[in-house]
């Protein structure tokens, strides 16, 4: 999981996926802190993505480089404590420019409950899929067995 999680850190900018009553939603987004497997986020009030993340907290991200991608699935939860919400203002540069304060913002959290990990390159595949409730560990097809 470190390798996904790695990843992650070294590629923040990522497809968000939320659902608008029964349709999905993705967008670009950009991790503002990651720490372990929570992922930070920062938008406004205003935006759909928000609403829509208000109204339905499941959520999925999709972190994509070369042969190798990783997503994640879990529920949002906006309860950042102050501390954080300011270091994500004063460490995101586009933040300053865009909000004159740092309480402008809803920040929220994604902790997930699943993590899948690709890579394309080596033959065969890998996919690793952690389950981070159950604590299982999956990994992918080999040929047409799965392994």
């Amino acid at each position: 999981m470190q390798q996904a999680l790695q990843f992650l850190q070294e590629h923040n900018e990522i497809a968000l996926a939320t659902c608008e009553g029964n349709l999905p939603k993705i967008r670009i987004f950009q991790i503002m802190k990651q720490e372990g497997a929570d992922l930070y986020f920062a938008t406004s009030a205003e935006k759909a993505v928000y609403k829509e993340l208000k109204a339905n907290p499941n959520a999925e991200i999709l972190a994509f480089a070369g042969r190798v991608s990783v997503r994640c699935r879990g529920k949002v939860c906006f309860e950042v404590d102050e501390t954080t919400q300011r270091w994500i203002y004063e460490h995101n540069p586009v933040l300053p420019r865009l909000y004159t304060s740092f309480d402008k913002l809803a920040y929220f959290r994604l902790t997930p409950d699943a993590i899948d990990y690709y890579d394309l390159e080596p033959t065969p595949p890998v996919f690793k899929h952690f389950d981070l409730e159950t604590g299982e560990v999956s990994r992918g097809f080999v040929g047409e067995r799965f392994v």
